[in-house]
């Protein structure tokens, strides 16, 4: 829902305003009140629309120091809200690069964790909308056929990435190396000089610890309290 996003940002959608600019405003641009209800729904869901929610507050100052950022800031606060979101990674993140997207990898994937509870119809939707996610993303390119592609991450998602990985209780150097950080399609090389950027942003504090790192993303949350 990277286009719905987007219009709710530039609307400056929260807790207070998002109903009224999304049901009686029509800022999404859907056709019918139900498509309106429906897409309210599912972006509180994946996003919170609630500044009083830290991970929606931080994506959202985020969004306007990097703009350009805001399809990996989707998709990695997506990731930490929806579990099937999550199951479904694996697979796509270990396509090599122009490799082909195996939809029954996919599946399987989800069956592994869902089992019985989804119906084949309800499956094969989750598969699709999968795939669409991680084209919206930069993961992905091609309609029909889609091969994966190496994202070029940006610093606001590097950030991003090191704030959850520290809110999920990784530390040191393995905040560079971990579930979040890995949809960002960084080597160590990369991950190093991106992350010199974040730090030199004021984004995330870095401090060499012998030869380890000292990595510290909770500034994010000062800051978009600010």
């Amino acid at each position: 829902m990277l286009a719905e996003l987007s219009r709710a940002l530039v609307a400056e959608a929260d807790s207070f305003s998002v109903e009224r600019l999304v049901v009686e405003d029509n800022v999404l641009g859907k056709a019918t009140m139900s498509g309106r209800l429906l897409s309210l729904q599912r972006l509180r869901e994946l996003y919170g629309l609630d500044l009083n929610v830290p991970l929606f507050r931080i994506l959202t100052e985020l969004w306007k120091r990097e703009p350009r950022a805001l399809p990996q800031l989707a998709l990695l606060a997506a990731l930490a809200r929806d579990p099937l979101l999550r199951v479904a990674a694996r697979p796509i993140l270990a396509l090599p690069i122009g490799g082909d997207l195996a939809r029954d990898e996919v599946r399987d994937a989800l069956l592994s964790t869902v089992g019985t509870r989804l119906s084949p119809a309800t499956l094969d939707k989750v598969v699709r909308n999968v795939a669409s996610s991680w084209f919206q993303s930069g993961h992905l390119k091609g309609r029909t056929f889609k091969k994966r592609r190496r994202i070029e991450a940006t610093p606001a998602a590097l950030a991003f990435a090191l704030w959850l990985a520290q809110a999920a209780g990784f530390v040191g150097d393995a905040l560079l190396s971990n579930g979040w950080v890995e949809p960002l399609d960084l080597d160590q090389d990369g991950i190093r000089a991106l992350l010199e950027r974040v730090r030199a942003a004021g984004l995330v504090d870095v401090r060499p610890l012998g030869a380890r790192l000292e990595i510290d993303a909770s500034r994010l949350l000062t800051q978009a309290a600010a």
